[in-house]
């Protein structure tokens, strides 16, 4: 069934949180080459396993957005008469 108007669509509710999530790994990836990690966790584990979550989670977004089709199917659109 299609978003009504004025409400965004999954699919693009999708990839906005996708885009969210990868520059959150590239954040995460910089303070890791950086050192900076040190800065905002007082040990590298801890800085772990926040990492590893951020991986998961945009892991999960990737399917998301794999998963959500650009239209919907043309069944859903036709409708046979009765």
């Amino acid at each position: 069934m299609p978003a009504p108007p004025g409400v965004p669509r999954l699919d693009e509710l999708s990839r906005k949180w996708l885009d969210l999530a990868e520059r959150r790994l590239a954040y995460y990836e910089e303070l890791y080459r950086t050192g900076r990690w040190a800065l905002y966790f007082p040990t590298q584990e801890l800085f772990a396993v926040r990492m590893l979550d951020v991986i998961k989670t945009v892991k999960t977004f990737r399917r998301v957005v794999q998963r959500v089709p650009d239209r919907p199917r043309e069944a859903h659109r036709l409708r046979q008469a009765a």
